[in-house]
């Protein structure tokens, strides 16, 4: 997996959109930030460390002249974040393949299953990374053959098309 050894830190600011009527707790990243990382537009996919902790993947999302990244609720948690605290923020430009780790799981499937590979890589890449997600975040491997399983037969059974009601019930059959 190539990855760019382009890489800044800097301190931001983390804040939130209630003043807009939104949830989102977000770091504000400055235009010079992704400048520094040479991004010649397009998606910009990176790699995020605060305060120093384990890196995640994530999108510089543009928003007017500046650009952010979303923390999620329990990264706050984990992380004891308040609005208007400002961290030690260091990103890596992420140039691999899905900017999101593959699953093994999902990986050994679209190996056995040539149509199956074919559907997923036709999915929009901001699709592929959410199922990539979706897969990769539970701990138990039979969930995550079963979800990788589920995924690439609802594919071959909707024409690649992703319908969410549809997928959500059949990923609620037991897993054996």
């Amino acid at each position: 997996m190539a990855r760019s050894r382009k890489t800044v830190t800097f301190k931001a600011k983390f804040t939130n959109a209630a003043e807009q009527g939104g949830g989102w707790h977000f770091l504000v990243i400055e235009p010079e930030v992704v400048e520094r990382l040479g991004f010649k537009g397009g998606s910009k996919r990176v790699l995020c460390s605060i305060n120093g902790t384990e890196r995640f993947p994530c999108a510089l999302m543009p928003w007017g002249e500046i650009f952010y990244i979303i923390v999620n609720k329990k990264r706050r948690a984990d992380l004891g974040l308040n609005v208007g605290d400002f961290v030690e923020v260091r990103l890596q430009r992420d140039d691999s393949k899905y900017g999101m780790p593959m699953p093994e799981e999902l990986q050994e499937v679209l190996n056995q299953d040539p149509e199956g590979d074919r559907l997923f890589h036709a999915l929009t890449p901001g699709k592929q990374r959410s199922m990539l997600y979706f897969i990769g975040k539970f701990k138990d491997i039979d969930r995550r053959i079963h979800t990788a399983l589920s995924l690439v037969e609802h594919l071959k059974k909707n024409n690649g098309k992703i319908i969410s009601e549809e997928l959500s019930q059949e990923l609620k059959r037991p897993v054996f």
